[in-house]
């Protein structure tokens, strides 16, 4: 095998596709989500399909307690985790910061930022420890711009902007590699989340161009951790040709 990768929010979307992409070049894998069923298919089919070995953790990454049981019963042969990809988020509701739902506000708060941080923390200190490493944190335009209606979202992608550059600064003396990679618009469960199960309108977010696809991102992140060991991908910021920023489209 070559590398040990741990992917939260693996059972959809960017997360499951970085599966597919690690798993498809003899890396093998921690697959983490609330989803137990889904992360079982997941196992399934990627052992069938590339012979690689997966494990599965399942626990809600809101949770710190949960997190810390979840990294304390990876057996000892997989302890030393070699990438982290943090993917675990969620966009919920779409409003103005006058009308917004303080529920969505803490669950977005709960996942996007403080859940990348207990995973972080469980996770750092042994690549510190072993002094090689590589988090790879899954950003968003909504974490370079800030968009009409995406207040909270955008607050919390700002924050995993914020904190890449400061995890790198905390270990760049560990010989650490951190990159964040910045998506624009992917067609996921991504609006599907944020709409709150409203499957119309969320599939009008992808209507009239091609958006993104979750193994676009898979590709940029197997690229940024398969470089020399002397370099590092800091940011990367992926658009559809048809997005210019956050607000500004090429629709037909």
């Amino acid at each position: 095998m070559n590398k040990t990768i741990l992917i939260t929010g693996a059972t959809s979307g960017i997360g499951k596709a970085c599966a597919y992409q690690f798993g498809a070049n003899e890396n093998r894998l921690i697959i983490a989500g609330r989803r137990n069923e889904r992360l079982l298919e997941l196992k399934k089919d990627l052992e069938e399909k590339f012979s690689t070995e997966v494990l599965i953790l399942s626990f809600d990454i809101r949770d710190n307690v949960q997190v810390k049981e979840a990294v304390a019963s990876i057996p000892k042969e997989w302890k030393d985790i070699d990438i982290l990809i943090n993917n675990a988020g969620l966009a919920v509701g779409l409003s103005k910061i006058q009308d917004g739902e303080v529920d969505d506000w803490e669950r977005m708060i709960d996942t996007n930022v403080k859940g990348l941080l207990y995973i972080t923390r469980a996770i750092s200190p042994n690549m510190v420890a072993r002094k090689s490493g590589h988090i790879i944190n899954i950003g968003s335009i909504a974490g370079k711009e800030t968009y009409p209606f995406g207040n909270v979202y955008c607050a919390t992608k700002h924050a995993v902007d914020s904190l890449t550059k400061a995890m790198r600064i905390d270990m760049v003396e560990y010989g650490i590699k951190v990159t964040q990679i910045a998506p624009g618009a992917v067609e996921t469960e991504f609006s599907n989340v944020r709409f709150k199960g409203d499957d119309a309108k969320a599939d009008s977010i992808y209507v009239g161009y091609e958006p993104l696809h979750p193994e676009d991102i898979a590709d940029a992140a197997y690229y940024c951790s398969n470089l020399p060991a002397h370099v590092n991908i800091n940011d990367m910021l992926i658009m559809p040709i048809a997005q210019a920023s956050s607000a500004v489209w090429n629709k037909e």
